[in-house]
């Protein structure tokens, strides 16, 4: 079912959480609302739920109004951080909780729910659980089954408050390539918020960077992050180091391509610690600099250099690493492969430093 969001807007009081929204999400479609805390997502998603209301603008089901409609008149499966599974009932009758507790009109028959429950159990591969209790299982566990209750009632529409927030880093890993597999076999269509850069996009057909209630950017995790429609993008997704005039004009590459309407000295240069080479002698466009501070870290290698009073961070391979034999106090020079340059805001360029 697709969902559109038409000029939505939200206040708490003189706090604005979302102005002037506007998304379409085809049905079928995994999308990530990515943004810092405060960004104003979740509010976003208990909109779509019917858990808040909006000030302004619509939310539309399928083409049709949504907007003032109760979140049990929306079919929407929710699933919670903190999994809010019922402790004193099994992991069965969690899940078969919002088939028991509809209208006896609606409600299936015993035979149905069983067979119903039994089924998800198998699809999130925990039915040999399926007699035990939330307190016995784990925390990856414990989002499965509530995932597998969201998908009970047979929603139209699957939301995801920060779902694997509350997990460690290894199982929130193995749980997000898990969700991807399950969606693609589902196809239903999804909404999950989460802050974690890597998780949007790695998961989501497409992701939609939020910024002070405003949608920043939407496209594929491609495009977001190979393709960055403001600094604000470009600074959030991954490490990125930021020149401003008096750095970047040392880089040929950089003054032309220096934004229409604004000079070199009111520009801003956005370059990846991966995208700039180190070399030992200069070659043209070329920065002169002084590493600081090499660090092994897994399969990468991160110098740390300084121009000035610039830092400046490059992140290398430990074979290129090995060639260039890089040592505290040495000379290099530094050559980026790809540069994004924006007009610098009022007042940037008095802030100085690198985005890293």
């Amino acid at each position: 079912m697709s969902i559109e969001i038409r000029s939505l807007g939200k206040r708490f009081g003189n706090f604005v959480a979302l102005q002037d929204i506007n998304l379409d999400i085809p049905g079928g479609e995994l999308v990530a609302l990515l943004g810092p805390s405060g960004c104003g997502k979740t509010t976003l998603l208990r909109i779509i739920a019917g858990m808040e209301s909006a000030d302004t603008g619509q939310v539309l089901f399928a083409g049709e109004e949504a907007t003032h409609l109760h979140a049990r008149e929306r079919n929407v499966g929710f699933v919670f951080q903190h999994y809010a599974l019922f402790r004193h009932m099994s992991v069965f009758e969690n899940v078969a909780f919002g088939l028991r507790v509809k209208a006896r009109k609606l409600r299936p028959a015993e035979s149905e729910i069983r067979r119903r429950v039994d089924a998800l159990l198998k699809l999130v591969q925990l039915d040999w659980l399926a007699d035990r209790y939330p307190s016995q299982l784990s925390g990856g566990q414990r989002q499965r089954i509530a995932l597998a209750r969201a998908l009970a009632v047979e929603p139209k529409v699957l939301l995801l408050d920060e779902p694997f927030g509350a997990l460690d880093t290894k199982v929130r890993k193995e749980l997000r390539r898990w969700l991807r597999r399950l969606h693609d076999e589902m196809h239903i269509s999804s909404v999950f918020v989460t802050h974690d850069q890597e998780e949007a996009l790695e998961v989501a057909d497409r992701v939609v960077v939020m910024n002070h209630g405003r949608i920043e950017q939407i496209g594929s995790p491609d495009e977001v992050y190979s393709n960055p429609a403001s600094p604000f993008v470009y600074q959030f997704l991954g490490n990125v180091n930021v020149f401003h005039s008096r750095l970047h004009g040392a880089w040929a590459d950089v003054e032309r391509s220096v934004p229409e309407r604004a000079t070199a000295s009111e520009a801003m240069a956005f370059v990846r610690p991966h995208d700039i080479e180190i070399e030992h002698r200069p070659v043209s466009g070329s920065l002169q600099a002084t590493v600081q501070e090499v660090h092994a870290i897994g399969p990468l290698v991160r110098v740390e250099l300084a121009h000035g009073s610039e830092l400046i961070e490059v992140e290398l391979t430990r074979d290129r690493a090995a060639a260039l034999t890089l040592a505290k106090g040495q000379q290099v020079w530094l050559k980026p492969r790809q540069i994004k340059v924006f007009a610098a805001p009022s007042g940037s360029l008095e802030e100085g430093g690198s985005g890293i």
